[in-house]
């Protein structure tokens, strides 16, 4: 347990001190976002064109991984919709729900967590983990906020292609497309370039963090504690447990095969908590009280699940 602890204690440490430093006045509410765009879109965008463009394709692309990782994703997107809709959810609160169900934080805290528990992979496992969550996941959860928002313009297919450009425009998505650019067609790359950007991808980790803590502070609760109560429950459990079966099921079939580390992450990517802009995506639709409460919850509650789950896997 010693062991399990000296992953997460880490982890959880810096998201109290930047609940700490906030809370405390050190620094303000606005320092916490500027910090979050710094990491955002300067050290992932680094770290993942670093992580990507130093290796073999070979090593990068892992087609098992990311079936299993998609499959357990889209079964989520699934059974979660049916699960608010029986609750009764209306369309704005279930699409809510989906997304904070489905969406983790693997940019902020799932990584540092794969830096402790996998050291050599880490960066390997959060490109993976984020090609499948932008290009797939994030995507369709988009769609049902602006279908239940009444929102969407145009074509169904134009709404897709906007999302997925709008995707594509992203920073980290950017770097990490350049990343594999690179390491496809080999292009040598300066040592001194590499550096520096092996420099800013060293400042993701802790400083994301300390944003993630800092940004819980002052979050508006007065949401629906049922609701969110559900979605902490179907993001911290639902979640893992879909992509485990679909890690099961299709290495029974005999269409994927990983290896032990990439079996244990791909189940601990899907069992970290919602992503960190879930907040400011329900406030378009009126319902940022629901899903500031279920991502206080949910962070809070992942240290005791992911503790549970990495003494069963790691």
């Amino acid at each position: 347990m010693t062991q399990i602890l000296a992953i997460t204690f880490p982890i959880y440490g810096a998201i109290a001190l930047g609940y700490l430093v906030v809370s405390k006045g050190w620094f303000a509410q606005s320092d916490m976002r500027v910090l979050g765009k710094y990491v955002l879109n300067i050290a992932l965008p680094a770290l993942l064109f670093n992580a990507v463009a130093s290796r073999q394709v070979a090593d990068v692309f892992h087609p098992d991984y990311m079936a299993a990782y998609a499959l357990g994703g889209v079964a989520t997107i699934i059974l979660s919709w049916l699960l608010f809709t029986l609750r009764g959810t209306d369309p704005q609160r279930r699409a809510l729900g989906v997304m904070g169900s489905t969406c983790p934080n693997n940019a902020f805290i799932g990584f540092p967590i794969m830096l402790l528990a996998f050291p050599t992979q880490a960066e390997v496992i959060l490109a993976l983990n984020l090609l499948v969550e932008n290009i797939l996941l994030v995507p369709i959860c988009l769609m049902l906020m602006e279908s239940a928002g009444g929102k969407g313009e145009g074509t169904r297919l134009r709404q897709i292609g906007t999302i997925l450009l709008n995707v594509l425009r992203m920073p980290m998505v950017i770097g990490l497309l350049l990343g594999l650019l690179v390491s496809m067609v080999q292009i040598p790359l300066p040592a001194p370039f590499m550096r520096l950007t092996g420099m800013l991808a060293a400042s993701a980790s802790a400083l994301s963090l300390v944003v993630i803590g800092g940004s819980l502070v002052g979050l508006p609760l007065h949401g629906n504690r049922g609701l969110a109560a559900q979605i902490t429950l179907t993001k911290l459990l639902l979640h893992p447990a879909l992509v485990t079966l679909a890690v099961l099921v299709l290495t029974a079939a005999g269409w994927i095969a990983l290896s032990p580390a990439l079996h244990s992450a791909v189940i601990l990517s899907a069992a970290m908590p919602m992503f960190g802009i879930y907040t400011v995506l329900a406030q378009k639709q009126g319902l940022e009280g629901a899903a500031s409460l279920a991502m206080l919850v949910a962070t809070t509650a992942a240290f005791v699940t992911l503790n549970a789950l990495l003494y069963l896997l790691v």
